[in-house]
């Protein structure tokens, strides 16, 4: 099957100037707008306020618990999924969350908490299987 999907980052200007802009498969495709999807925050995108997720509403947030951070995330995941990403059915989410530690030297290690967010579902088009990870780091303490 012929790529027909615009790769990630789009560049208007290819498209105005007449020249071809690089192309994906589907998969590429949908993997991109999960990546923006969770890159996103809830009112960065003037034109859809609720476009993003919850996830940069509890960044700092070091009081919550593991468990409750998961099912934040997962929710919020699960609804921006299910309403901006049409091509995808079966849609499961599984959020893990992880402490690490690190320093540039011995006095002043930084712990930040590390979310892996693992999207697995079916593309429609296709009926092909789909999976996605993406992590991040999260509300660096320090001491």
């Amino acid at each position: 099957m012929a790529a027909k999907y615009y790769t990630f980052p789009f560049t208007p200007a290819q498209i105005m100037s007449n020249t071809d802009h690089e192309k994906c498969s589907i998969n590429d495709s949908i993997a991109n707008f999960l990546h923006l999807l969770g890159t996103t925050y809830f009112g960065e995108c003037t034109f859809d306020e609720s476009f993003g997720n919850a996830l940069w509403e509890v960044d700092f947030d070091n009081l919550t618990s593991n468990d409750k951070l998961r099912g934040i995330i997962t929710q919020s995941m699960e609804d921006s999924i299910k309403h901006y990403e049409k091509r995808l059915t079966a849609v499961s989410i599984d959020i893990k969350l992880r402490q690490e530690s690190s320093s540039k030297n011995d006095k002043h290690p930084i712990i930040r908490k590390r979310i892996d967010i693992l999207i697995s579902g079916t593309v429609k088009q296709t009926s092909e299987p789909f999976k996605f990870v993406e992590s991040f780091y999260i509300a660096p303490i320090s001491f």
